[in-house]
């Protein structure tokens, strides 16, 4: 038993039976240690304490990370679960902290999360979940493409494949940079907190994983649909010069490379944001 009375992760995995499915990116978390850890470096990140916060918790599994979030103070908890197996696992840790978690079954990228939150009497919330791996990237997109702006969530603290934490954070003309890299600094700051080893999940996975922490910036332009259209247009031909992939979006690219001051024959990964930006603007008018 654990400070919270509930038992190890490894027991409740083997009562539920809950080999992990391929099919829906899963591998748990079985350290409570670590857990922690992730529970802590979201503390404060947003200038908003865990136990002020409501926290919104995608793919809770066996309960891993639900647990320490609870056992850290989270004001409340709201998870949503594909997998029915693991909600009936989430029982238990209802019954140990009666009122303070709440679990939905259902599809993470088709849910509307206010609605299942509810009233939040005014408290932040915070994302904070180990993604599943094969919703990952497309999760984050919909929290950084939303059309109200600033938006329902005040910080994200996230489980990724390093390799896409690191296409979140690339700088130019490096090998990660790409699309992702240009939205996520847009809309908002990002950082790496610290890499979780493949060791840490029950089955490893064959790649190290990374905690990711993600703060919003306040509302910016271009309007973010437009400069989705012109870093699509550019980085989905990102071996041709930018004179001859923005061509792709039905106008001469000349006129509004030569308005942003932008070289023609520079190419995608060549761009900061604040140039994809100024891009997007002159694109625009």
């Amino acid at each position: 038993m654990y400070e919270d009375g509930l038992p190890p992760l490894r027991d409740v995995i083997s009562r539920y039976e809950l080999n992990a499915k391929k099919s829906l990116g899963q591998n748990f978390l079985t350290d409570l240690n670590l857990t922690g850890k992730i529970a802590r470096s979201a503390e404060g990140m947003d200038g908003c304490s865990l136990k002020d916060s409501i926290i919104y918790e995608v793919g809770p599994g066996p309960g891993a990370l639900t647990r320490a979030l609870l056992m850290n103070g989270a004001h409340r908890v709201v998870a949503v679960e594909v997998d029915p197996r693991c909600i009936e696992a989430q029982k238990e840790i209802q019954a140990a902290y009666p009122g303070k978690l709440d679990v939905f079954e259902g599809d993470a990228l088709l849910v509307n999360e206010r609605d299942l939150i509810g009233d939040t009497e005014g408290r932040p919330v915070k994302i904070i979940a180990n993604l599943p791996y094969n919703v990952g990237t497309a999760l984050l997109v919909k929290w950084l493409t939303l059309d109200d702006w600033l938006p329902w969530y005040s910080s994200l603290t996230l489980m990724f494949q390093k390799e896409v934490g690191q296409r979140i954070i690339a700088e130019p003309r490096s090998k990660a940079y790409g699309r992702l890299s240009i939205l996520g600094q847009f809309r908002a700051d990002a950082r790496i907190m610290f890499d979780v080893p493949a060791r840490a999940f029950t089955p490893a996975p064959k790649v190290t994983s990374c905690i990711v922490n993600i703060i919003p910036k306040e509302k910016q332009t271009p309007r973010q649909k437009i400069l989705e259209k012109v870093v699509y247009a550019a980085f989905n031909q990102r071996r041709k010069m930018l004179r001859t992939s923005l061509k792709a979006l039905g106008k001469d690219p000349l006129p509004y490379l030569k308005a942003a001051s932008i070289i023609p024959t520079c190419r995608a990964e060549e761009l900061t944001v604040e140039d994809f930006c100024r891009l997007a603007k002159a694109y625009e008018k």
